[in-house]
């Protein structure tokens, strides 16, 4: 027999909750119960129990998303599972389709060497402080960038700092000496090594990543591999990934075809030449080249945050790293599975058509302003008033407000919110904040309490 599912509504989304459930057509079995109060934000654990028959019979109870109380005390209650559904109720087919992670993503194959690129012109106290903050952003390994023409002469007590603070350490340079002072010092890796220097391993123990002894040298490469592999040197090979119109494709080309003949080695690869060298938001491109670095399994990635458009490249890496795995384990695409790169525009923006406003609307008997983007436009209204604009200015003479300061102001919050979604194809949540994914820190909030009060509510 079906899974039968008792779905808890308030007033305002009853009607739209009976037309969703309808054209779904699921497989289950379903009942719908109004629970007296306009919207799901006002429910209580008390008011469900006090208006709930605690014998239900009901596989399980979902509760609308911005239902705030105990799952687990209104669980044991009613004997069944209670749990959230999607905050907004238009996606409620997606949460009854492809499977989502049970908890937040944490697994991942490949791993980041965050570059810091001016370490030599760094005190050693603001490095450690970098590192910190690249840690928490995802970071595995701290890479100092050495700079040509630059002495490092803090380097050896710069990494001993860093290991003393549990960092795994690379050193990045074209110096083969500062490769070597790196190595003695305690670096984890050093990069770049290649045919012409790879003498310097003899001195050290560090691990190597290896690169072509001139751009796009693919043999000179597989050259040192063999070399490598011989003498059962761990290593990292990077075929180098080169910007686009200057050999992007073809670099592509060459790490396809060294995963081909090297099935077992590990990989290494730069996405700084394609995140920092081209205008667009760089969490697509991330997001597209840890795809690439899903399918042909590298290993490590060394990602760079120096031009503003970047300033989240390791957050997004860390990101697309953890969805790319997710997807791959499950055989399935990188589709709907985490939102945390989606910082732009939704996959599917929540716009309410002018009925269901309109029904909303005939069950507002106050004169408090209700906010919603609909197909048309901004929609504010209450018992008195309904307007529909865009810019927030066209609506203040109409709003009445001017003797209302704190008022204002919020209505003026909020107006802006819902035209920046109205324009980038966003969701608007009225009284929250837009989402803009790893681009901005979430706010921990707990669904058990009620929110406090904003300064604009405080008398």
């Amino acid at each position: 027999m079906s899974e039968k599912i008792l779905f808890l509504t308030g007033k305002l989304a009853e009607r739209q909750l009976k037309r969703i459930l309808s054209s779904m057509k699921p497989e289950f079995r379903y009942k719908i119960n109004q629970i007296g109060v306009n919207v799901a934000a006002l429910m209580s654990e008390n008011i469900i129990m006090r208006r709930l028959d605690k014998e239900q019979n009901a596989d399980r109870i979902i509760v609308p998303g911005k239902f705030r109380g105990d799952l687990k005390k209104l669980s044991r209650y009613f004997n069944i599972p209670v749990e959230r559904g999607p905050d907004d109720i238009s996606h409620l087919p997606d949460y009854f389709g492809l499977k989502k992670p049970d908890n937040e993503l944490l697994e991942y194959e490949c791993e980041i060497f965050a570059e810091i690129v001016d370490a030599a012109d760094m005190s050693i106290r603001k490095i450690i402080q970098v590192a910190k903050d690249y840690k928490n952003q995802g970071a595995n390994v701290i890479d100092l960038g050495c700079m040509p023409d630059t002495k490092f002469d803090h380097l050896e007590d710069t990494i001993k700092a860093l290991k003393c603070n549990g960092f795994k350490v690379s050193v990045d340079s074209a110096n083969s000496e500062e490769l070597i002072r790196g190595a003695n010092s305690g670096a984890d890796f050093i990069l770049s090594v290649n045919e012409k220097n790879l003498n310097i391993l003899d001195e050290v123990k560090s691990v190597p990543v290896v690169i072509p002894s001139k751009p796009g040298d693919l043999k000179s490469l597989e050259r040192t591999i063999k070399k490598l592999e011989i003498n059962k040197r761990a290593f990292f090979a990077d075929p180098i990934l080169d910007p686009i119109h200057y050999g992007f494709s073809e670099s592509i080309m060459r790490y396809i075809k060294l995963r081909k003949n090297y099935p077992k080695i590990n990989i290494f690869m730069g996405t700084g030449n394609l995140t920092e060298l081209t205008d667009s938001d760089s969490a697509g491109v991330n997001a597209t080249l840890m795809g690439l670095v899903s399918e042909l399994s590298i290993d490590a990635v060394l990602v760079v945050q120096v031009s503003g458009h970047c300033k989240n490249s390791i957050r997004e890496t860390d990101a697309a790293r953890k969805i790319m795995h997710f997807s791959k384990q499950n055989k399935r695409l990188p589709f709907r599975i985490d939102n945390s790169l989606m910082g732009m525009a939704e996959r599917k923006p929540s716009r309410k058509s002018k009925k269901e406003i309109k029904e909303i609307k005939s069950f507002i008997k106050d004169k408090n302003f209700r906010i919603y983007v609909g197909e048309d436009g901004i929609n504010i209204f209450n018992s008195e008033t309904h307007l529909v604009k865009i810019d927030p200015f066209d609506f203040y003479d109409k709003l009445k407000v001017e003797n209302d300061a704190s008022h204002a102001f919020y209505l003026g919050v909020e107006l802006a919110r819902a035209q920046i979604a109205w324009q980038l194809g966003k969701n608007y949540d009225q009284d929250n904040e837009l989402k803009w994914g790893v681009a901005s820190k979430v706010k921990k909030v707990s669904l058990k309490k009620r929110p406090k009060l904003k300064s604009t509510q405080k008398k």
